[in-house]
């Protein structure tokens, strides 16, 4: 069920406007349509939006990390936090990035993957320990500085905050997948 309802276009400010037709021209929108995802509740506050959308832009098309290593850790993210939406938007763009069928369907069911690649074994292990346990450990953080350098550890660490966030709007509001649309997790 949707807790949230979405201001009318018409009822914005106006530079919550601007940044609606921003967003959407992102998204190839047609008109009259919602944002989706948390696009929506993060638009009732405009600054706050402007700077997460922002962020979002970063680790979508800047970071120093290969995508497939991104669509991991958020695929992890979603599943930890069970976000529906999350999993829905982004399980395809894994798929598409190189994650594997059974890495994908492993992550959701909660279960460890068998990697192939050192690369994923590692993004995994920083995702998982981040969220489980609210740290890394020594041998996690040195593979990481070691794949990635400080830098990538670091953006891949930002990357799961930032979809912790995502996840928490996302359930916070109960936003609902697209009409027809199945849901990944059973339903609370």
């Amino acid at each position: 069920m949707n807790r949230y309802q979405p201001t009318n276009y018409e009822n914005l400010t106006e530079d919550r406007q601007e940044l609606f037709q921003s967003i959407a021209s992102s998204r190839s929108l047609r008109p009259g349509q919602t944002l989706g995802g948390p696009f929506d509740p993060w638009l009732e506050s405009a600054e706050m939006a402007r700077r997460l959308v922002g962020l979002g832009d970063f680790f979508r098309f800047r970071t120093s990390v290969d995508r497939r290593y991104i669509e991991l850790v958020i695929l992890v993210t979603g599943q930890f936090w069970q976000a529906q939406y999350e999993w829905f938007a982004h399980e395809p763009m894994a798929r598409k990035a190189g994650v594997s069928e059974t890495t994908i369907s492993a992550i959701k069911s909660g279960v460890k993957p068998e990697f192939e690649d050192q690369g994923e074994a590692i993004t995994y292990a920083i995702a998982q320990e981040i969220h489980q346990a609210h740290e890394l450990s020594e041998n996690t953080y040195q593979s990481a500085c070691k794949r990635f350098g400080q830098q990538g550890l670091s953006e891949l660490l930002g990357l799961c905050g930032f979809y912790t966030s995502v996840s928490m709007t996302l359930n916070a509001f109960k936003v609902p997948l697209p009409a027809g649309a199945q849901y990944p997790f059973e339903q609370r």
